[in-house]
């Protein structure tokens, strides 16, 4: 097991990014690599989640009555009221972290400024989210019905990478990009060296 909790000052470890981009993957590979607890966002909050397999009425419902901006819109909504708690849980960690999920929005992880904290997202191009969202959904064995809600959540993904992208752009905050195999074996291989702290260290 490597431990960097003595001679590293961070302890928690922040991955986000859209649906599709590999984020429990390479979080699991990163717990195992330094020996950490990963926690994924989509354990702490309830939402409408993924519209496939057994899809419940309420989440059909969701999918179904609105726009991929009304969408996007409704997701960012939970994942600000999320924060608050995440926020307590990640500023004083009881045993080192990664945290991975798309509730890590960039402008709320931003505020932090804390040394012992690092993150970065998880990007790619809207094609290899949509290729591994359809596989992953059997979206061409799915009915009519079912297709336009894979493709409602696909749009909602898409208007999530690029709003994210803005926002990671305006605030000089790091990504990864998925599509490039040697990045991602480099934050798996050592990822102390490349995750930065959101500060300096004092």
């Amino acid at each position: 097991m490597f431990d960097g909790f003595e001679h590293d000052p961070l302890r928690v470890i922040l991955i986000g990014g859209p649906s599709h981009a590999g984020k429990s993957t390479l979080a699991q590979a990163v717990g195992a690599k330094l020996g950490w607890r990963c926690v994924s966002t989509d354990t702490l909050a309830r939402h409408p989640g993924r519209p496939w397999g057994q899809v419940k009425d309420h989440v059909a419902e969701h999918y179904l009555s609105l726009s991929p901006d009304e969408l996007i819109a409704d997701v960012l909504r939970h994942y600000r009221s999320m924060w608050p708690g995440i926020r307590s849980m990640i500023s004083t960690p009881t045993d080192p972290l990664i945290l991975e999920g798309s509730a890590l929005w960039p402008e709320s992880v931003a505020e932090l400024q804390l040394h012992t904290i690092g993150a970065i997202w998880l990007t790619a191009s809207d094609g290899f989210l949509r290729k591994r969202m359809y596989e992953s959904s059997r979206h061409h064995d799915s009915t009519a019905r079912g297709k336009v809600m894979i493709e409602k959540f696909g749009a909602r993904n898409e208007l999530y990478n690029r709003q994210m992208m803005q926002a990671l752009h305006r605030l000089g905050l790091p990504w990864l990009d998925v599509e490039q195999p040697s990045a991602v074996e480099e934050l798996q291989n050592d990822p102390l060296r490349v995750v930065k702290p959101l500060a300096p260290r004092p």
